[in-house]
């Protein structure tokens, strides 16, 4: 369920929180895939943390029908 523009709840933290995990093992088989150096955890965090904060900004400006700044939403 979407909250309204402005608010979040816990299953928008807790999607954001998936998105992290997700973004991090999807770049960490990125960086094995395609480099033989060193794999660089820091990058890893950094990635899924933009990836997270970008997926919670979504939700924060998103209202209860998933538009964005309520475009498109018929009230």
């Amino acid at each position: 369920m979407n909250t309204q523009i402005g608010n979040l709840n816990l299953g928008d933290w807790l999607k954001g929180l998936v998105m992290a995990v997700i973004t991090a093992v999807l770049t960490l088989v990125y960086q094995l895939l395609t480099s033989s150096q060193a794999i660089d955890y820091k990058q890893i965090g950094i990635v899924a943390l933009t990836a997270a904060l970008a997926y919670i900004l979504k939700q924060l400006g998103s209202d209860e029908q998933g538009n964005i700044l309520g475009v498109g939403s018929k009230k």
